[in-house]
């Protein structure tokens, strides 16, 4: 039962956050580095898709500099709308909500890709960045939605 109820829980967790679709990956050295190219659908919010790039370090370059488990922040991020927007029960408050979430070591780090609705101007706001137990990055990328066309729909209204 406790496995079925482990199961389950991590089911559910995945399923909240935006599955990355690889979409490009361009080698930058001898040692098996790539910048890779993610394409990342926000899960409350379809029509937008993220486009985001990070280093990911060969196994050479691992052995060489140590670090083994880990990969460098770096990231950069474009979102645009691809169709209609359709937003879906998103979070308003300042902090965001968090839309991506990939491992970038063994235990401690990830990237991550947080929403930020920008009520006053009407914009989604999707944040790359690095999370850290400790130690945390400043290394950040910021790409905006303005939500001003025609075709945007709130599924339950808009915010008042």
């Amino acid at each position: 039962m406790k496995k079925l109820l482990g199961a389950s829980a991590f089911l559910a967790l995945s399923v909240m956050s935006a599955m990355a679709e690889e979409v490009g990956k361009v080698p930058v050295d001898w040692f098996g580095n790539d910048i890779v190219i993610d394409a990342v659908h926000d899960p409350k919010v379809k029509g937008v898709t993220c486009h985001l790039a990070s280093f990911s370090r060969g196994i050479i370059d691992r052995l060489q500099k140590g670090n083994w488990f880990e990969d460098p922040s770096n990231a950069s991020i474009s979102c645009e709308q691809t169709g209609p927007i359709v937003i879906g029960d998103i979070k308003l408050g300042k902090g965001g909500e968090r839309v991506f979430s990939e491992r970038t070591s063994l235990i401690w780090k990830k990237l991550v890709i947080t929403r930020i609705y920008d009520q006053t101007n009407n914009t989604l706001l999707y944040l790359a960045h690095a999370s850290q137990v400790q130690d945390g990055s400043a290394k950040t990328s910021l790409s905006t939605v303005p939500l001003f066309r025609g075709d945007v729909t709130w599924e339950k209204g808009p915010p008042q």
